[in-house]
Parts: C-alpha cells; structure tokens; sequence
C-alpha cells in the first residue's frame, strides 16, 4: 500500500538515510547532513591551536560544523547550501567589542560628529554645516570634540557656541564622555547660574573672575543639562539601533559587551530579537551608581538576568565606576597630577561602600565590570577584587576592570595573580595631540611611562580582552588592531612609538578581540574560534593583516559578516 501516494519502499528508504545521516560522526569535518552554509578557498585564521589554519568552514543551525580543507568541506554541499567563496582572503572569528554604549553610539550616527576637528574655528564650521541641514530651533546634539582642540584653553567656552546659535540650545559631548560643552541657551534652559551648586562628582566650570558657568561641565554635571534635553520616542531608539547594528556588522563586530545606558532598552534589544532584526549579540550590564548598593539595585539585576541569559541577549554583568579621566584631572591618582600639583582626582566611590557591593554582587555569581583610569582607581578595584576572593572563595570570577590607563609597576602582576581581565580600548592610546600633549602632561613623565600597558599585562600572566569604547572612538576594530602594533599614528608618529615597548603583534591583537574577548564574556567554549560545536560568528577581510605593512591594518574593509550562521552584511562588489 502506497503512503500518502508514495510507495512504501521509498518511505523506507528515506528513513533509513536519515537514520544514518543523524548517526555518522561530525568530526574530522564528516556531517551528514547538507550545510545551510559555507565558506570555502579562504585562508582561515581558526584561534584553535590544534588547527590554526583551514581554508574552508561549514556551518548549519546556527553552528559551527566542521572546518577543514577545502575538498572536506564541498562534500557537505547541498541543493540548498549558500556558498560564500572567500577567494583567498584571511577568514577570522567575529570580532567581539569588550567595551561599548550601544544605544548613544547609534544615536551618535545621526548627530554631529566633531571627531578630527583641528580647532574652534574648525568645529564651528561643522555644526554651521549641520544646521543648515537641520534647520529649526531643536536643539544641536553632537559629540567627539577632545581638548587639544582648544589649545592653551584645554577645555571649551560657550563664547563659541554663542556666537552661532544664541537662541538655539546646543550640547555637545567630548570625545571621552566625561566632560560636555553647552552653550547659553542651554545653560538658561537648564537653570544653571552662577549660584547653582555642583553635584556630586561633578563640576561646572566657572570664570574664576565672575564665578558664571563657562560651558564646560565635567561629569555627573552634564546631568543638569542631559535631564532636560528631548526623549527619543521608542520608533526613535529602534531606529538608531538598526542603524548601529548595520555599522557595527559592517566592521565585523558580531558582539559587543555593553558598559552603560543598555541596560534600560532590554526590551527594545529583545523586540529586535523577536522580529529577526539582532544582528550583533548583547552582553549588557548593569550600571550601579554610588553611592552604595541598593535594594532597588538587585532587584533590577536579578530580574534581567532571570529573563535575559541565552546566546543573543545576556544581562549577568554589573559595571561600576570608580573615577573619572586624566585630561579633565578627574581620574584618581596616587600621586597629583603634574601640572597641576593641587590635585589628585578622587574616587566616585567611598571605597569601603565599593568593596562592600562588589562582594555582595561577586557572591551572587555575577560579572563584574570596574572603571578605572587613575592608578590610585586602579588599585582601588584590583583591592575590592581581591578581598571578595577572601570572602567568597569564589573560582572562575573574572572581574573586570575597564580601560587602565595607567597603574603602578607593582599592581601589574596582580591581574594574573588574581584572574582579573584587563579590558582595555586600544584607540585610546592614540599617541595624537590630545595624548601627547594633554595626557601625557597632566599624567606626568613617570606615569606616562606606564600608559596602556597592554603588554606589561599579558606578560604578567594577565588576560587581555579588546573594545572601542563607542561613541568616544570609532567602533571600527582594524585602526584599534593596528594602534595596537605599532603604538604610531596612521602617519607614523612618534617615530619610534608611543611607550613602544607595549606593542603586541597581529596575533596577540586579533586573540583580544575574539578568543580573549570571548573569555572575558565568560564564553570561550562557545565563541572566539572557529571550532566545530561553537557559534557560527565569522567574519572575511579585504586585506590579510598579518601580511600587511602594519599602518595600513587600518585600510581594511569587512567583506563578509556571519552571525549565527546567517549572512548579515556583504560588501557590495567593485
């Protein structure tokens, strides 16, 4: 008798092979089944040491199913395999961004950007660009101005705002989103005179002759002026992630861990999900402001993390912030700063309240995530780190401290000792004229020897894991890989490299933004490298850095993007 009009011995047969198919080994590339997709004739970097390079990659559901050569993996070919020919170019796993602020950096690319700008006059320029292109009294937003741009002055005036939009209000960030620049109107609109009082780890800059606000306002002081400013509507937000989400697979970021402002758009990143437009992995923490702890706090924390913890969306981190920047003198040092030897920055957090809540949360199992930038900020969370260790006999924790751009010759080792991650960004030590001239100087001559000491670190028995730190640089990871290298400029500056002795190879930089960013993401056993079982994240590339003059890792273009086993950006061809 035939089965729903098909002869009984085909029906047979058909069930015979696929009892066979789920039966035959997937190892040594052998996978029964066709492939949804795969990558063939690349020169595939793996992160695996058992089999650093392949020229081939199958992936099906979403995962990782076997790499090989080429010939191994045509044979997992089928009617309805994508077939993506890599034609020789360098395969890599998806790069992960260890540090980011997802939502204002896709806010940021719609606003004025002022990155690069030489001047006043040249920043002027701009946003008079801006606003004719955007007419209106709404107000002007924008960010990335740093302070060499205003030379001696160091930090911007609103005489220069002033000037365009006297009744147009106008904020714009700086480039290290820890000092902002308003204009009169603003001021005005947010109430801030002369007599208004600084809040709590903030200040306004004053005329030190008639005490009124200069404009400038370095951090929580911005919150005067942010909490007035407009809401994005929810089409607003989901708009801009679109958007960022695009740029972000386009340089090959297949997952970012979030470091603030996320947290509060869960429900946006998961309506994302749910209508098949995520195409970058969120590892979001929790923004924990000082003063201490609160009920409040943990409640939030273990909501998310109840409801968010899979592959795609996962809220297990917390992330604290214990000082400022160095070239706004708000970074907490050891030492006072050199040209200014009446201060020495200060902590945001009472450090008796910090080591208290990074105790409680590590006993909770979660992540944690500590700005610091300072060495004495440095200390104060490689500290707090160590004696939660004490107290909970905790393994595998893997607290993080955020950026480290500077610290002691003794507290170095202290990362491999006790398994603390140095996430670090490095565009940040782009040896431009803000470093040299602004950093460099305030920091001083010794502590400046102890820069991003990226190397310092892993030499130490320290792990490494790589970000950008967007919107404050370009999320585009190829000029951090090659800052990274050669500690120059794109124009070869300084000659001999910026504390040069930090500089890591092509491999050890690639390893922080996959496998050692995987780790730091407490992720390494299903991300970072291209291995059978793991997360079909892969990226293709222009250009092999490994071969390249290393000033021109810059120069390279993502070709291909794979996120999950679905192709989610492809260069247009030329």
């Amino acid at each position: 008798m035939p089965i729903n009009n098909f002869p009984l011995r085909v029906v047979v047969q058909s069930l015979l092979l696929l009892l066979l198919a789920a039966s035959l080994s997937r190892s040594q590339g052998r996978f029964a089944a066709p492939a949804d997709i795969i990558v063939v004739h690349g020169r595939v970097y793996t992160e695996d040491p058992k089999q650093p390079w392949a020229q081939a990659v199958a992936m099906y559901r979403g995962k990782i199913v076997a790499v090989g050569d080429d010939p191994v993996i045509e044979r997992m070919r089928g009617m309805g395999t994508k077939v993506i020919n890599a034609g020789g170019k360098l395969v890599l796993p998806g790069f992960v961004d260890c540090h980011i602020h997802f939502l204002d950096g896709s806010f940021s690319l719609g606003r004025v950007n002022l990155e690069g700008a030489k001047n006043p006059a040249d920043i002027q320029k701009r946003l008079r660009e801006y606003a004719s292109e955007h007419p209106g009294e709404d107000w002007i937003l924008g960010r990335g101005w740093n302070y060499a741009m205003f030379g001696s002055e160091t930090l911007p005036h609103k005489k220069y705002l002033d000037e365009l939009f006297p009744n147009r209000p106008v904020f714009l960030e700086g480039f290290d989103g820890h000092s902002y620049w308003a204009n009169s109107k603003a001021l005005a609109m947010a109430g801030i005179t002369r007599d208004t009082a600084d809040p709590p780890n903030g200040a306004i800059v004053r005329d030190p002759q008639t005490g009124e606000a200069t404009g400038a306002l370095k951090e929580s002081a911005q919150d005067l002026v942010a909490k007035i400013l407009p809401k994005p509507t929810r089409a607003d937000q989901l708009l801009a992630l679109r958007a960022g989400m695009k740029w972000a697979n386009q340089n090959g970021i297949t997952r970012v861990h979030s470091a603030g402002q996320d947290f509060e758009v869960l429900d946006l990143f998961d309506e994302m999900r749910r209508r098949g437009d995520l195409t970058v992995r969120m590892y979001i923490a929790y923004f924990l402001n000082p003063p201490e702890l609160r009920p409040a706090d943990l409640d939030a924390i273990e909501h998310a993390r109840k409801k968010f913890h899979d592959d795609w969306i996962d809220a297990g981190a917390v992330k604290f912030m214990v000082d400022g920047v160095v070239e706004a003198h708000t970074a907490a040092m050891l030492e006072p700063y050199s040209d200014d030897p009446s201060l020495k920055g200060k902590l945001f957090w009472e450090p008796s309240k910090y080591k208290s809540a990074v105790a409680e949360l590590d006993k909770r199992g979660l992540q944690l995530f500590t700005h610091a930038i300072g060495d004495y900020g440095v200390r104060t969370a490689l500290d707090a780190y160590e004696e939660a260790e004490t107290r909970n006999r905790k393994r595998d924790r893997r607290p993080r401290i955020e950026h480290i751009e500077t610290v002691t010759t003794a507290d170095i080792p202290r990362f491999g000792k006790l398994g603390v991650i140095a996430s670090m960004q490095p565009l940040h030590s782009y040896p431009d004229a803000d470093t040299l001239d602004i950093w460099a100087r305030n920091a001083g001559p010794d502590r400046a020897s102890r820069a991003w000491v990226w190397k310092s670190i892993a030499d130490a028995g320290g792990r490494l894991a790589f970000g950008s730190d967007w919107p404050v640089v370009t999320l585009n990871p190829w000029e951090g890989v090659q800052t990274a290298v050669t500690r120059q400029t794109s124009e070869g500056q300084p000659e001999a490299g910026f504390v040069p002795e930090q500089r890591l190879t092509v491999a050890q930089a690639i390893e922080s933004y996959t496998l050692g960013a995987a780790f730091a993401g407490r992720r390494e056993k299903s991300e970072g490298s291209l291995e059978v079982g793991k997360l079909a994240d892969l990226i293709i590339l222009s250009q092999n850095v490994f071969d390249v003059e290393p000033r021109k890792i810059g120069a390279t273009k993502v070709v291909t993007t794979i996120v999950g086993g679905r192709l989610v950006y492809q260069a247009e061809a030329k």
